[in-house]
């Protein structure tokens, strides 16, 4: 039966640590539900203070479920929460169908929408390491293995062991060909160490695609589908009165985004990491709006990416319907840039709020070097604003004032070549930079 045609009941429990964030429970699990392909034939929903430990939700509610499977002539029961091997066997056999969790759902749609060679090892690493716990639920053929020839004579060996050691394997070789994929990744994005990068980053379906189109005219692919993209795409953004920058538009991030998911796709979200500005796309007119900020700063906490340098940008405001909302959201944040990746409105702002954010990374600087040191003035005529330049006879030195990117600072520091910051107003110096030790 193709994915397509199977028919799902949803379920949703709300508890004390993990409770409903809306007036509709399964509307997130419902649209990945759609994403997936699968038809939605049945909800149902339970408050609890703690999980049931052999099959999650309550003796009564399993009767209501079984009877909803039944009536509405289910192929599979899709939980909006986490469940453990156990509870996932146990449901099976209680309800007679496939019985999913909010990771698998996800990891499955991943796998639908990996396209490189890159995600789709990305992916399948994921399921195979979220599914080697879970082996025992998927094999009902655990009998021994008697004979057969060296190495299986006797008692033999359980299914079970066998598949553990085919999956545990096929891990480490997925491992190994993403570590040269991630090695050559990161080299790739080091070396426009010398380029403004930014990346797009927000909650899947907050619109990043549209607005990286309006922005580059890239042409991403754009539908109003959860996790419709995942592979990175970097394209030339012209920002005016300021000129080129390389916008990088990644996967989105959702609510409970699986760690598995998470660890594998650390390569694609390199650009992310390696980025000197991120551009934090939310959907405004979602009423999950605080929500879905939270849970993408939490994904970023975990890629080691909270301490970067961010502007909010409250996406598709075309489609806000009540202006209070969003009156709301900026006086929440009060640094936000208001846009719609549709129509284009608040562009103008947006690169106002990206030129402030990465002249933030500049500093007025003067270095000292040889005059014949050829290869520091090529670095900052082609890098820096050069706005004065002397030469000093006694000592064979030129004295060169710039506006210079700080994270260039150690292209060109060095024993032969003296670097200070000065202070705009008064024209002296300030703070000295750390030593660094890579000259040119």
């Amino acid at each position: 039966m193709s994915v397509a045609s199977e028919r799902a009941v949803l379920v949703s429990v709300a508890l004390p640590d993990r409770p409903w964030l809306s007036d509709d429970p399964c509307d997130e699990i419902r649209g990945l539900t759609d994403a997936a392909g699968a038809t939605v034939v049945g909800e149902l929903t339970q408050k609890r203070h703690e999980v049931q430990l052999a099959t999650y939700i309550g003796t009564g509610k399993l009767g209501e479920l079984t009877e909803l499977v039944q009536s509405s002539d289910a192929d599979v029961v899709i939980f909006d929460n986490d469940l453990s091997p156990a509870q996932a066997r146990n449901l099976e056999k209680v309800v007679g169908v496939k019985v999913l969790d909010r990771s698998e759902l996800i990891l499955d749609i991943f796998a639908t929408r990996a396209q490189t060679v890159e995600s789709r090892l990305q992916v399948e690493l994921a399921q195979l390491e979220y599914s080697l716990p879970r082996l025992k639920q998927m094999w009902t053929h655990l009998s021994r293995q008697k004979g057969g020839g060296i190495g299986l004579r006797g008692p033999g060996e359980t299914q079970l062991e066998s598949d553990r050691r085919l999956v545990g394997g096929r891990i480490r070789d997925l491992k190994a060909k993403l570590a040269e994929v991630q090695a050559r990744k990161e080299r790739e994005v080091k070396s426009r160490a010398g380029e403004h990068t930014v990346s797009l980053v927000g909650y899947t379906n907050a619109g990043k695609s549209h607005l990286m189109n309006t922005l580059t005219k890239a042409g991403v692919h754009v539908k109003n589908q959860l996790f419709s993209t995942l592979d990175t795409r970097t394209r030339q953004w012209h920002v005016r009165d300021w000129g080129r920058v390389l916008l990088s538009d990644t996967v989105g991030f959702i609510r409970e985004l699986p760690h598995h998911l998470v660890a594998s796709f650390k390569a694609t979200l390199s650009e992310a990491r390696h980025a000197k500005l991120l551009l934090h796309v939310v959907d405004a007119s979602n009423p999950q709006a605080e929500e879905h900020v939270r849970a993408v700063n939490e994904v970023l906490k975990e890629l080691g990416c909270s301490d970067k340098q961010t502007v909010l940008v409250l996406n598709k405001i075309d489609k806000v319907t009540d202006q209070a909302v969003l009156k709301v959201l900026e006086a929440h944040h009060p640094r936000a840039v208001a846009v719609s990746g549709l129509t284009g409105e608040g562009v103008g702002l947006l690169e106002d709020a990206v030129m402030e954010a990465l002249a933030a990374e500049f500093a007025d600087a003067e270095v000292v070097a040889e005059a014949g040191n050829g290869k520091v003035l090529a670095f900052l005529n082609a890098h820096a604003e050069v706005y004065r330049q002397e030469f000093r006879d006694e000592s064979n030195e030129v004295v060169i004032r710039c506006h210079l990117p700080r994270h260039l600072l150690h292209h060109i520091a060095g024993p032969t070549v003296q670097v200070r910051f000065l202070d705009r107003d008064r024209d002296r110096p300030a703070t000295p930079p750390p030593p660094l030790s890579e000259a040119v």
